[in-house]
């Protein structure tokens, strides 16, 4: 998008992380440890959470769709399953945001759509979704100015 002004996703996700953490959330980071027998080998790993408190996990998404997909569907089960999470909160851009971004940002109507054709599962931990938005002037009112 050569030419416009964008949003640095890398800078907002670490400015979230930043204030969270002023206000006592920690990053948390498990280990992961497993064998894996069709190959002979085993994996090690880390997953990590942006944010937790009260038993509360928040992840911030300002990067490609599958990832906040795999943070509801899969990373935030399983930090629920190990007792650090027992609800969570994906904060991710609304379209609006995200075509101020670089391409392939995920965006919340994304997510929404998924999730209802998805349906639930015997897995899923209640996840509030949470769309944001910067404001921005409409055009009725630069053309006032």
């Amino acid at each position: 998008m050569q030419g416009k002004e964008l949003y640095s996703p890398i800078a907002l996700n670490n400015e979230f992380k930043r204030l969270f953490k002023e206000r006592g959330w920690e990053t948390t980071r498990i280990k992961v440890k497993t064998f894996v027998p069709e190959i002979g080998v085993e994996h090690k790993g880390f997953r990590e959470m942006d944010a937790i408190k009260n038993k509360l996990g928040v992840e911030v998404q300002f990067g490609k769709y599958a990832f906040m997909v795999y943070n509801v569907a899969a990373k935030m089960t399983i930090f629920a399953k190990l007792g650090y999470i027992d609800s969570g909160i994906e904060i991710v851009p609304l379209l609006s945001f995200a075509d101020d971004m670089s391409t392939g940002v995920s965006y919340f109507e994304q997510m929404k759509t998924d999730l209802e054709m998805r349906g639930e599962s015997n897995i899923d931990i209640p996840v509030l979704i949470l769309g944001i938005d910067v404001r921005k002037p409409s055009r009725q009112a630069i053309l006032e100015k």
